[in-house]
């Protein structure tokens, strides 16, 4: 099947980001995050996100937590665009919500906004008070195919199983 040939003025058009000053958001802001369409859907390719600097705040204490976030999806009609996925992931820096829920929140909304066929989100809290919280949140389309996967990756699942090494990534 022929792809459609698309200018890169038309492609870009509907993009907010890039055009002025960026504003950083202090607060959770699920809206952030923009989307655009996959050139090569019906393929499965996974696309993956590494975020080295996330930080949130401990519900509880008001403390900061820092987390490396790894989102790997496979997509179907659309795609994150990374900027705003940049920006989301930061509005979480005064956010208070426990790591779990952080994680949990990060999964829903992607899912929400591209509907991918598959995504993954996993945190990997850098310890404090002794103790590290490896939260995974997952969700698929429901393609039986798709929902058999979440269920292997979750049943799984251990702590640096499909993330890296930090090592790794530069």
């Amino acid at each position: 099947m022929a792809k459609k040939k698309v200018s890169r003025a038309e492609e870009l058009k509907n993009f907010k980001l890039g055009e002025t000053q960026t504003d950083y958001s202090s607060d959770y802001n699920p809206k952030l995050l923009e989307a655009f369409q996959n050139k090569n859907p019906g393929k499965i390719a996974w696309t993956s996100f590494i975020c080295t600097e996330f930080t949130s705040l401990c519900p509880k204490t008001g403390q900061p937590d820092f987390a490396k976030i790894f989102i790997n999806y496979i997509a179907d009609k659309d795609m994150v665009e990374s900027k705003s996925l940049k920006l989301y992931l930061f509005s979480f820096r005064n956010h208070g919500d426990f790591h779990e829920d952080c994680v949990q929140t990060i999964c829903d909304d992607i899912f929400d906004l591209i509907k991918p066929l598959y995504i993954e989100v996993i945190g990997e809290f850098t310890p404090r008070g002794g103790i590290a919280i490896y939260p995974y949140a997952s969700a698929a389309n429901k393609n039986a195919r798709f929902q058999r996967l979440r269920d292997e990756r979750l049943m799984n699942y251990a702590p640096g199983k499909y993330s890296m090494e930090l090592s790794k990534l530069y």
